[in-house]
């Protein structure tokens, strides 16, 4: 993929959080720009470095380091940061990516069947540990806090 489809996709995928953003938690789109344009500038570095350093580390890699350097409390204006980053809702975010992802399962359905019946199980069983998983942390988590 080349660098000027990324950039496409980051765009179109930042345009879309803001409105979700926007329908879904009610946080403004003018308050939400710059968390947002802070969160495609750590993507596009983090594209950047995956490219251009020595190693075959993933972008994403890349992206997670970038972030919780310059969101660490004792950077220099992590605080700004932060506090811009926060208007953009973390689900909101999700949500164009979570669609790109089905349509990308959509676009290779033929993969998909020919993976057979034993992926369907699979899958199953992921969703089921990873509920089953989130349930007891929250429980255990919840339980310390003593809100239950």
């Amino acid at each position: 993929m080349t660098f000027f489809n990324i950039v496409y996709i980051t765009l179109l995928t930042a345009v879309l959080t803001l409105v979700a953003n926007l329908v879904g938690y009610k946080n403004g789109i003018v308050d939400s720009i710059p968390g947002m344009l802070i969160l495609i500038a750590i993507c596009l570095l983090g594209v950047l470095m995956a490219r251009f350093m020595p190693g075959k580390l993933p972008s994403v890699a890349y992206i997670v380091i970038i972030g919780c350097v310059i969101t660490y409390p004792d950077f220099p204006g992590a605080k700004i940061m932060n506090a811009y980053i926060a208007k953009v809702n973390f689900l909101a975010l999700t949500t164009p990516i979570l669609a790109y992802a089905g349509i990308g399962i959509g676009k290779d359905m033929d993969a998909f069947l020919k993976s057979g019946w034993r992926i369907i199980i699979v899958a199953c069983v992921v969703f089921f540990g990873t509920f089953v998983g989130s349930a007891i942390i929250a429980e255990v988590v919840l339980r310390m806090m003593g809100q239950i």
